[in-house]
């Protein structure tokens, strides 16, 4: 008795066809046949049937179905002889070697991943099916970087032990740029001003680093909704995408784009109502709503309202409170009237706080700063800002908060705090050309979260022919629970203006401090600083006459007893790209009774961000400083002076050089200052989405004098400039350029127009 049937993987895995038939038997043994790699025991665990089970022609095509839905087989034949079951098999060959040519847009290991995240990989059974798609992949992600003519062609080479070495020959050809993108159906605006609001464009003179050329879907659908909001904005409430047309020159090397609109009308705002159950006074909700009734439709500001409700019900509490923006359209009139609904729903209250992404940053570190506890009420304003200041650390690269639903429990929310650590550690080195000085070098190591702990140090050093230091500083944020820093400073400087002709005269200072820092409120802290230094002053016969007689009085080494106090207050958005707030410090330095010198110098600075637009921001600094002697210093020593010039103070000048001089023309710095800059910050032109880099011009304005000098006033110091900046957080670290147009330089005036500095990160 004999049956026996066959079933060809080439036909298809799930028939099979009874050459003979024979009565059902029971089954006596069960044999494999045709195994090179895989075990017996793999086959008998698929088989649907054992030894004395019943066997029939339907077992015998569930057997064939099931070791085929494995993927190891190429073919499968059952037999039956004499009560024994036959099971022949050919396997699959399994790919040894995987081997990438070609490709230069990707790695080869980018391209590997691409294949095994579509089944396709070394060591796995090789699947013409899979191996299709998996070229299908690669095609996608060259397409996606403009490469629209690579060909990709596949080639199996058969191996002994049924393996199977497969090559992909990539020929990526060059990336496809858009040749031109028209927009059709526009009467308002021209196609330049909607251009503008694109990404995407047909090049410019930076799209060989922004790659804004570059045709993408996604990029695309992005652009089409910054046109709807852009018209949306100027109250074309039915502005409409009706469709877009993408087209590729024959030798796909060229896209073209078009996009036809509808614009629809210009609406006005006619009424604003509130309505459901509002839980806060309407009053205090209508602060809140900024479009105002007659204004042309904006709907940016319908969706801030629609947020500011949210937020402002978030703060009682209510943590998924709805609110929605009901049109009414009057298509007549050219009006729309809006009708802001609220549904508090139920207050909610936070069960836990969870983080993740802190792979180097202990928790504690992190949830030190958080405003919303585990337990208390949900707050929106105290979630926001525990954001903010988990940012203010500069730990992280991103920083997400997200508040779900507790599953089971409608009074409950979780709030997930997910991280992205960033490279704290810095080693930074700063580069300037100076007339008549040359180049000058400095650099500093630092690491800010030492060991993810929050911890703060640095080593510094710098060797230039004026300036010439070594400092190393400690900093504990939270020397106590509830804030109080610690910090520690040691130091060695050497001020030599005279190897410049700036001023003739030397000085050495060895110091030692001791620093805490008190929080006062959410945005204001405290900080004091005791030290004592010992500072070795030089001069030279053509020193200026009151620097030979200080030295004549006090003696050429002094010590000195500091004291420091300070107020400072920081409520903006971000440490590293800040767009609205302000950063103020109070600050008093005194050399304290006890020691050989006695002064004191107060200064104060603040800085404002104030949003312009959603890329432009304007940035304003002020700073003043006054200083003078005490006690038995009856005047400032003249190494405590103010100095202005450089980066950071007056651009375009050199570093130090404003103010007084003495009969020899060198600089001497003076008792009194006040500078003040405005700049405006913007995307760099050509990179607008690309947050890593920002633009500016400035204006810089800064005067430093001494009353007790001839001649000397604010007005007659008074020196301002106006120039071009770019900041560059770069892979490598923090990149800083300038260049600066002095506008009121005077005879003598030493100038240095262009300056950078450059960092890496560790």
């Amino acid at each position: 008795m004999k049956l026996k049937l066959l079933a060809a993987a080439v036909l298809g895995m799930t028939t099979a066809t009874a050459v003979w038939a024979a009565d059902p038997f029971v089954i006596k043994d069960i044999r494999v046949e045709g195994l090179q790699r895989t075990e017996a025991g793999t086959v008998f665990n698929y088989l649907p049937v054992k030894v004395g089970d019943t066997f029939s022609e339907q077992k015998a095509r569930e057997s064939i179905k099931s070791l085929f839905a494995t993927g190891f087989f190429d073919d499968v034949r059952v037999e039956s002889r004499d009560g024994v079951v036959i099971v022949a098999v050919a396997e699959r060959p399994v790919i040894t070697q995987l081997n990438i040519n070609g490709a230069k847009e990707f790695s080869k290991d980018q391209l590997k991943k691409a294949l095994k995240d579509n089944g396709f990989a070394e060591s796995r059974i090789f699947d013409q099916a899979l191996l299709d798609g998996a070229v299908q992949e690669l095609k996608r992600q060259y397409y996606s970087r403009g490469k629209y003519a690579v060909e990709i062609t596949p080639q199996v080479t058969k191996l002994e032990r049924n393996r199977v070495a497969v090559t992909l020959d990539i020929t990526e050809g060059i990336t496809a740029q858009i040749k031109d993108i028209h927009i059709v159906g526009n009467k308002a605006f021209t196609q330049d001003q909607l251009l503008d609001e694109m990404t995407l464009t047909s090049g410019g003179w930076l799209s060989w680093l922004t790659k804004d050329n570059q045709y993408s879907k996604q990029k695309l659908t992005g652009d089409l909704e910054k046109l709807k909001a852009f018209y949306q904005n100027q109250g074309y409430l039915e502005f409409n995408i009706e469709s877009t047309q993408v087209s590729m020159s024959a030798d796909k090397e060229h896209m073209f784009l078009t996009i036809n609109v509808s614009e629809g009308g210009k609406f006005t705002v006619s009424d604003i109502k509130l309505a459901g159950d509002l839980k806060v006074p309407e009053a205090d909700l209508r602060k809140l709503i900024t479009i105002k009734n007659g204004e042309v439709f904006n709907n940016e500001k319908v969706t801030e309202s629609v947020k500011a409700l949210s937020d402002r019900l978030g703060n009682e509490g209510y943590a998924f409170a709805n609110v929605n923006a009901l049109p009414e359209i009057n298509r007549d009139k050219k009006q729309v009237g809006f009708t802001f609904f609220v549904d508090p729903g139920r207050k909610t209250y936070v069960r836990r706080v969870n983080i993740t992404g802190n792979t180097k940053t202990r928790d504690e570190v992190v949830r030190r700063e958080l405003r919303q506890l585990e337990g208390a009420p949900y707050n929106a304003a105290n979630v926001k800002r525990s954001k903010e200041r988990i940012e203010l650390l500069g730990y992280f690269e991103d920083v997400t908060v997200e508040t779900p639903a507790v599953a089971d429990a409608a009074d409950q929310v979780d709030m997930n705090i997910n991280l992205k650590e960033r490279a704290t550690g810095s080693i930074s080195a700063g580069v300037g050309f100076v007339q008549g000085e040359g180049i000058q070098l400095s650099a500093s190591i630092s690491q800010s979260n030492i060991f993810g702990s929050g911890k703060y140090m640095s080593f510094g050093i710098s060797n230039g022919k004026v300036n010439k230091n070594i400092s190393l500083s400690f900093t504990d944020p939270y020397f106590t629970p509830d804030g109080v820093s610690l910090g520690y400073d040691l130091y060695h400087r050497v001020y030599n203006p005279d190897a410049t002709s700036t001023s003739a005269y030397k000085t050495s200072t060895d110091g030692a401090a001791v620093r805490f820092g008190v929080p006062v409120t959410e945005f204001d802290r405290i900080n004091f600083s005791l030290g004592v230094e010992q500072t070795k002053i030089t001069t030279y016969d053509t020193s200026p006459q009151r620097y030979i007689d200080f030295v004549n009085q006090h003696g050429s080494t002094n010590k000195t007893l500091l004291g420091s106090v300070s107020w400072g207050r920081d409520t903006r958005d971000s440490s590293l790209w800040p767009t609205r707030g302000a950063s103020i410090k109070v600050q008093a330095d005194a050399g304290l009774p006890g020691g050989d010198l006695e002064y004191y110098r107060l200064t104060h600075s603040q800085q404002w961000f104030f949003p312009l637009s959603k890329t432009y921001t304007l940035m304003l600094n002020g700073e003043v400083g006054y200083a003078n002697g005490y006690g038995k210093t009856s005047t400032l020593p003249f190494f405590q002076n103010f100095y202005l010039g450089g980066i950071g103070s007056v651009r375009g000048y050199d570093t130090n050089s404003l103010g007084p001089k003495d009969t020899n023309g060198d600089y001497m710095g003076g008792t009194r200052k006040a500078v003040a800059n405005a700049e405006v910050l913007f995307p760099f032109p050509g990179m607008k989405d690309n947050k890593s880099v920002r633009a500016s011009v400035f204006f810089d304005a800064g005067t430093v004098w001494d009353t007790t000098i001839t001649g000397s006033t604010p007005s007659s110091e008074l020196r301002y400039s106006t120039g071009f900046a770019v900041t560059w957080l770069s892979p490598l670290g923090p990149m800083k350029f300038s260049y600066a147009d002095p506008l009121r330089k005077k005879e003598g005036d030493k100038q240095q127009r262009f300056q950078f500095q450059l960092g890496t990160v560790f």
